[in-house]
């Protein structure tokens, strides 16, 4: 019968840290588990800590217990002591033996327990919000700030940017390696641009929610604008949308979400990384009929050169999740249409955007600087205000200090109208990338620019 030394090889120094190591982080995983399960915990560090660097120690520990058993018996094979060494032989009619079995067999179902509550939360963790919102904080806080304040803020990243399937979630990963050496080597863009590429199709995102066919009829939007003067002068612009949609059941598509009508089928190039710039359209419509725009001095090498796409939802809604404002104007307009900035307090539009538009180092520089510049204003040239209505001086200074906050950031080159939002035409191309009188057929047909084509003012 082999002696004790003969079959406890993993008495090893190597295998006596890997039982530790492995011990150690299965405890202290397990009960950050429970806290986890049961919400003790809020800070994304914690997350990457306990549920993708502790089980990596797990592992290795495991894996490190039959390295140094091995290790240890060429060790004994070469002459050292103890020198009598030979793998045991298993007879489980031994009570010892026995008992030996059913406890590796017990520790080792314990383990795949351990590893597979691992790497079910360490997935889970990493398509969290925290997990890519928070963890790498200064590098995504401009669209985590502007996802929050945003129409998709109940909706997960990952259920736009990955969606269902294994093969979206493998690819997303392998980019998202190549992001965290990008954030380890700081050579990360500054501002990160929007992703334009390798998106998944709308149809299989946007859709599962949106779907043009249920679009239909018109919407009205009141725009509200301020004027500089002292009351702070309201204009408002009343816009009927022809918003549209339908399909061949409801008699056929109209209004603007004709464009994305699986009974259309537009296509276009684009020859510039933003797609900004469409030289070339191809509209093929429901009875399968072709017509093809080229934009003036437009070359067949530019075309070919180009990247072709099918029209989809992101082409016009490319901020969906994550919009941010175009000008400091739009900004404190938006404060003071919705009563977040006191409208009634004079000058406070020509103040809050002079202050909001300047140049600052750092968020927390903007801020101090727009609260001491709005209340030095008032304190110097409208006492009386600043003495009669204080609270709502510093409604203001708060107001005017999250229009920045929401919208700049100053260690990201983020500013006003970093970002274009192709919706609509005031601020960026947008609808004018091709509705804009150059876009004509080879019989001269254009592709048009007039106003009641998309809405009705008034």
């Amino acid at each position: 019968m082999p002696s004790s030394t003969d079959i406890r090889l993993i008495r090893s120094p190597i295998s006596v840290v890997g039982m530790w190591l492995t011990t150690v982080t299965a405890v202290t995983f397990l009960v950050v588990f429970l806290a986890d399960l049961f919400g003790l915990h809020t800070n994304p560090y914690i997350g990457i800590v306990f549920f993708l660097v502790l089980p990596t120690f797990f592992l290795v520990g495991l894996v490190m217990i039959p390295i140094g058993a091995w290790l240890e018996k060429r060790r004994r094979d070469r002459g050292l002591p103890p020198s009598a060494a030979h793998w045991p032989r298993i007879d489980l009619n031994q009570p010892s033996q026995r008992r030996i079995a059913v406890g590796i067999f017990a520790l080792t179902m314990a383990n795949v327990v351990i590893v597979s509550l691992a790497a079910y939360r360490g997935i889970e963790y990493m398509d969290s919000v925290q997990f890519c919102g928070q963890v790498c904080h200064e590098v995504m806080r401009p669209e985590f700030t502007a996802y929050q304040d945003g129409p998709h803020s109940r909706v997960t990243c990952v259920q736009c940017h990955i969606g269902p399937g294994a093969s979206w979630f493998a690819r997303s990963k392998v980019s998202g390696l190549r992001q965290v050496v990008a954030v380890t080597r700081n050579s990360y863009s500054r501002p990160i641009p929007s992703p334009v590429q390798n998106l998944r199709p709308a149809r299989e995102v946007c859709e599962q929610c949106h779907w043009p066919e249920k679009f239909h009829g018109d919407l009205v939007r009141r725009v509200a604008e301020y004027a500089d003067d002292e009351k702070n002068t309201e204009s408002v612009t009343t816009l009927q949308m022809k918003v549209g949609g339908g399909s061949a059941r409801t008699g056929g598509a109209t209004g603007i979400h004709w464009h994305t009508n699986p009974a259309t089928n537009i296509e276009y190039i684009t020859t510039d990384e933003k797609r900004q710039v469409i030289p070339y359209v191809k509209l093929t419509d429901a009875n399968g009929a072709v017509r093809e725009y080229f934009a003036e001095g437009v070359t067949p090498d530019q075309l070919a050169k180009g990247e072709r796409r099918r029209m989809d939802c992101i082409d016009c809604h490319n901020r969906p999740s994550h919009p941010m404002a175009p000008t400091a104007e739009r900004a404190v307009d938006s404060a003071l249409a919705t009563g977040e900035m006191p409208k009634t307090l004079p000058f406070v539009r020509r103040e809050a955007v002079r202050l909001v538009k300047a140049s600052y180092p750092t968020q927390d520089a903007a801020a101090d600087s727009i609260a001491a510049g709005l209340r030095e204003f008032y304190r110097t040239q409208q006492p009386d205000v600043y003495n009669a209505r204080r609270q709502d001086v510093e409604r203001a200074v708060a107001a005017a200090e999250r229009v920045y906050r929401r919208n700049v950031f100053p260690n990201m080159n983020v500013q006003f109208g970093t970002y274009l939002n192709n919706i609509g035409h005031m601020d960026s191309p947008g609808c004018f990338r091709c509705h804009d009188d150059s876009h004509k057929t080879k019989d001269g047909k254009a592709i048009g620019q007039e106003c009641d084509t998309c809405h009705n003012i008034e």
